[in-house]
């Protein structure tokens, strides 16, 4: 009897066909032999349409060895692939739209803008979302700035903390602005200060080509000056559920404003970081729960609006007074927080999950053709 056939697609990180999660296919590879799934990795540079086959990356975990063989299309897609500037992505939306009629277990999200809007359409989340607009012009950045000490300037599409600008007023020297953050290498750039008429020069010099937002600045200096926020992975699970993996601290670097791993972060136990931010034990417990609440609801919501999701993650602020803030949305979420604060676990469960997903997917789609 055959098995169910899950290929993971991902993009090529060069043209040397680099992989960037590789270790994380091995052990999905290997847990799905366990499972009674096949998996192999593709990318669409790795289709030939005309035979219908694809140059498929299969992994021996005996032998700790990738090979190649042509194989049909798979049973199910598991998209795991991020945004590039690159003919790479080209060629993978070229891919979706021909074959958006294939199964996907998960499917992409929409920009950081259109979520935002669509989440502030429900009444239950409107606490939880800081003050967020598109940038039209730099006039935009100004009022945000009047009713805001700091503001965040962020690309419409942009991932792990690349481009992303701090922005402040000055206590005490009205009309002058403080410019920190990141270029889209991820570079940490100089601290530059400038009077408010230089902002709308310097911001289309930094690339208001780009869609941009402006996103109110949530306090999240820790005591040594490093910024926090909290990464939390939502799954849904062998019945279809969805469920909190967990939930991961991130601190960042030094003079970084973003906490991102790929940024020079570093990951923290979620209780570690709230005990040297809030110090009530009760209400260090209240924000795990409201976290955890928003982070299902949050998910069934979007999958409700869009279907075909089966794991988000959750870039996510807790400030003084224990409210809990969405910062963003990441549907091709990594899982090497988990593996970073020694919680393996979760670490295996992240992975373990989309697998079991999977094969929920596969019965429950056999049993409806058979019935």
């Amino acid at each position: 009897m055959s098995k169910p056939v899950l290929g993971i697609m991902t993009l090529y990180l060069d043209d040397r066909k680099r992989l960037e999660e590789r270790h994380i296919y091995e052990h999905m590879i290997k847990e799905g032999k366990a499972l009674g799934l096949d998996l192999f990795v593709f990318t669409p540079a790795d289709v030939n349409s005309a035979q219908g086959l694809i140059n498929a990356m299969e992994y021996d975990p005996a032998a700790r060895r990738w090979s190649r063989r042509w194989r049909p299309f798979p049973h199910m897609i598991f998209d795991r692939c991020r945004i590039q500037k690159s003919a790479r992505f080209q060629q993978l939306l070229r891919f979706r739209a021909r074959y958006r009629h294939l199964l996907f277990l998960n499917r992409p999200l929409r920009n950081k803008w259109t979520i935002h809007q669509i989440l502030y359409t429900k009444k239950r989340f409107r606490p939880h979302l800081p003050d967020t607009r598109i940038v039209q012009s730099v006039n935009d950045v100004h009022r945000m700035l009047k009713d805001h000490e700091t503001v965040y300037f962020k690309p419409i599409n942009g991932t792990g903390g690349r481009g992303i600008l701090r922005i402040s007023r000055i206590p005490g020297v009205p009309g002058t602005y403080e410019v920190r953050g990141r270029n889209a290498n991820r570079t940490i750039i100089k601290p530059k200060r400038m009077p408010s008429g230089f902002l709308g020069q310097y911001l289309s010099g930094w690339g208001l080509k780009d869609r941009y937002l402006v996103q109110e600045g949530i306090q999240l200096e820790l005591p040594d000056g490093r910024v926090h926020d909290y990464r939390m992975l939502v799954q849904k699970n062998g019945s279809g559920q969805w469920e909190v993996t967990g939930c991961v601290g991130r601190v960042g670097p030094p003079k970084s404003v973003t906490s991102n791993l790929h940024g020079g972060g570093r990951a923290a136990m979620m209780e570690e970081l709230l005990e040297k931010w809030i110090s009530d034990p009760a209400k260090r417990l209240k924000v795990r729960e409201d976290a955890g609440q928003l982070g299902v609801d949050i998910a069934q919501f979007l999958d409700g609006q869009y279907g075909g999701l089966c794991e988000i993650a959750l870039d996510l602020a807790v400030d003084k007074s224990g409210r809990v803030l969405l910062i963003e949305v990441n549907p091709k979420p990594s899982r090497e927080v988990f593996s970073q604060v020694g919680d393996l676990e979760a670490y295996r469960v992240s992975i373990v999950r989309p697998l079991e997903y999977a094969l929920y997917v596969y019965n429950h789609r056999k049993a409806a053709k058979n019935a």
